[in-house]
């Protein structure tokens, strides 16, 4: 296998950093007198620039310098944080990670603009002006009288495993002043012992430099944590080394060791020790037991899952037409393990849902720019669990939504006054796990959908008759058509009728649904129901007919058996009386026009999404089936009914139900019933 290319390594980091970036400025624009923030930025901005500068990216580390230097002057009290400040650097990060993607580009106009925006961010602060992204990075300092410092620093073993590189921190050094390095070896062990991937050098400098302790500091910042440090300055009573070392270039190394005079001993010998130490204490172990994998090696990983489950069906099949005690009990055990090892495949592949509600802050504070309206984005069930391919795919789509909610929902600051609200919107974001589905809940408080518009709309568009009598509900689905829009003007938002439809096709491509609810003056909600994984379920394996059908398990809440003879067509309509609840039900044999006689006694199996439920009948109800997902093709697009197959153990294909749209059908069923009646 090859090895992975640098540049790849470090665009993962970056990617990483550039998202702390992110939420850190998002969370400094409401909070910013809070110098944790502050820090956490300026920590981001240090790493990214550092790390790209020693993989090579060296105009990103160029143009990162010119914002780590206008955050170090808030750190230093020189500059303020002000919205305009987070403002330009919210913008220049979009820069950065466009000169992570594409180093080489051109980028100059766009570097001088943003360049100039941050200036007169900080010209408020008699900001000294900024150079050119093209010059080297030089740190602005107040000039004083030189000052001598010793600085001794160990590194984890780790080190060069977690991708640092020692030398940099020399290097930062030596641009700072004159330097002298000398090289502590006492922790290298003996040549049969060492291992070539684990660092077990110290260094010991000397800096001449007119640089604060606190400038000197920020050369570690980004490792500080996990690493030895002491800095102190002749006034500290600690002598300097007697031995002047070789320049930086000419530093020690084990070959030339044996021609060179031992160096100078520590006075605390246990600092030396440190680093090697380090490797032992638990918050570092945690961090190389960390292993980054990427997300296709998992995609393939579930797939081998999933064969597993198939060929284990098949061992389980064999196993009960066969008195081989030994086969059974091996199927057994074999049925045990996959389950387990299902179960485990799932939670490596589960990411809280903060994940993709994060994303949507930076999103919020954009469209306040672009409407002129106030909007405050709050959510809800953030450590909900999905699988990270459903995120993914979720993220368009909920763009549509907040767009939608921002634009459309929320009026203007004066509108709401007008009407008794706050003058700040209201966009809030919700997730909660029902049974094997999550809900995502877009809600805002604005005006609510004006039902008049949508029916005008939709007759001028040939979808209503004129004057047609239409439920609400139905009314509100109409916004999902293609092509339907109410905006009364085309913006960069919205209005050219693309969005809802493209939405609900994204979300039943995941094999969910969504609905809308709506109360004038008050707002609006949009609901998507996700299945929580798009690879392996539980499901309880029916037989209809002569087929066989997979029913979602966590929809079922419960079986009823049910003679022939029962009348369950009282009066015409398909209810059943369970616990003085009617439930409607649906017959799956005449839904599938099976053509074979119906078992004299039936099975009924009730399930449900959300507050709904419905009664589906089946000729018998198998049992337990692990349920490999498996796609249907392109034919079986608008069959509304199923939402994939799976194969069984004897090589035959079952139908996975779809029971989101089951219930629907028995819910419209129920409703035209009721209307005859």
């Amino acid at each position: 296998m090859s090895n992975p290319d640098p540049a790849d390594i470090f665009r993962i980091e970056a990617a990483e950093l550039l998202e702390q970036m992110e939420q850190g400025l998002l969370d400094l624009e409401h909070r910013l007198d809070d110098r944790t923030l502050v820090d956490a930025v300026f920590r981001a901005l240090h790493t990214l620039k550092g790390s790209g500068a020693m993989f090579g990216f060296d105009r990103l580390a160029a143009f990162t310098h010119h914002c780590e230097t206008a955050f170090d002057r808030v750190r230093k009290g020189q500059a303020e944080a002000t919205p305009a400040l987070v403002s330009a650097v919210l913008e220049a990060r979009d820069h950065m990670r466009a000169l992570v993607e594409d180093p080489s580009g051109d980028h100059a106009a766009e570097e001088r603009y943003l360049l100039e925006r941050l200036q007169a961010a900080v010209s408020g602060a008699a900001a000294a002006p900024m150079a050119s992204v093209a010059d080297a990075p030089a740190k602005t300092a107040t000039p004083t009288a030189p000052t001598t410092w010793r600085i001794r620093f160990g590194l984890p073993e780790n080190t060069f495993v977690n991708g640092t590189n020692p030398l940099s921190f020399l290097d930062e050094l030596r641009a700072m002043g004159e330097c002298r390095v000398v090289l502590d070896r006492s922790t290298l062990p003996p040549l049969e012992q060492l291992d070539p991937t684990a660092l077990y050098l110290a260094w010991d400098v000397t800096l001449t430099t007119d640089r604060s302790r606190a400038d000197i500091e920020d050369v570690f910042l980004f490792v500080m944590d996990d690493m030895a440090l002491e800095i102190e300055a002749p006034s500290d009573g600690v002598p300097l080394p007697e031995v002047a070392p070789p320049v930086l270039s000419e530093i020690d190394v084990p070959a030339r060791a044996a021609a060179a005079e031992p160096p100078p001993e520590r006075p605390e010998p246990e600092a030396a020790a440190r680093p090697v130490a380090d490797a032992a204490d638990p918050k570092l172990r945690r961090k190389v037991e960390s292993v980054r994998v990427p997300a296709e090696r998992l995609d393939e990983l579930m797939d081998r899952v999933g064969e597993l489950v198939i060929v284990q069906s098949r061992l389980q099949q064999i196993a009960a037409t066969s008195s081989d005690i030994g086969l059974r009990t091996v199927s057994e055990e074999m049925e045990r393990l996959c389950s387990e090892l299902r179960v485990t495949m799932m939670v490596l592949r589960m990411v809280p849902v903060a994940t993709l509600f994060d994303r949507y802050r930076r999103l919020v504070h954009d469209l306040q720019r672009d409407t002129g309206k106030k909007i405050e984005l709050s959510t809800d069930g953030e450590s909900t669990e999905m699988d990270k391919t459903v995120i993914e795919r979720l993220a368009d789509p909920l763009v549509h939504l907040v767009r939608n909610a921002a634009d459309h929902g929320l009026e203007d600051g004066e509108a709401r006054r007008a009407a008794g609200k706050p003058e700040a919107g209201s966009i809030r974001l919700s997730a909660r796990q029902t049974g094997g589905e999550v809900i995502i809940s877009v809600t805002d408080d604005g005006r609510g959908i004006d039902r008049a518009r949508v029916r005008a709309k939709a007759e001028a568009a040939g979808l209503i008759q004129p004057g047609a009598t239409i439920a609400d509900q139905d009314l509100l689905q109409l916004i999902f058509q293609p092509g339907f829009s109410t905006a009364s003007s085309v913006t960069n938002l919205s209005g050219r009728g693309v969005g809802m439809d493209v939405v609900k096709k994204a979300i039943e491509s995941l094999h969910g649904s969504i609905d809308l609810a709506s109360r004038p003056g008050e707002g609006s909600t949009v609901s998507l129901r996700i299945p929580l994984t798009l690879a392996i379920i539980d499901g309880l394996l029916v037989r209809v007919g002569e087929g066989r059908y997979v029913i979602p398990l966590p929809a079922v809440e419960e079986c009823i058996e049910l003679s022939q003879e029962e009348d369950l067509r009282s009066r015409g309509r398909a209810f059943l009386s369970l616990r003085d609840t009617l439930v409607p039900f649906i017959r799956l044999r005449e839904l599938f026009a099976t053509g074979t006689r119906p078992d004299p006694y039936q099975k009924m199996v009730v399930v449900s999404t959300g507050e709904e439920r419905v009664g589906l009948i089946v000729d018998q109800i198998i049992g337990h089936h692990q349920t490999v997902i498996k796609s249907m093709s392109k034919l079986h697009d608008d069959v509304t009914t199923f939402s994939g197959a799976t194969i069984l153990g004897d090589g035959s294909v079952a139908l996975i139900l779809d029971v989101a749209n089951l219930v629907s059908l028995g819910q419209e069923q129920e409703a035209q019933l009721r209307a005859i009646a």
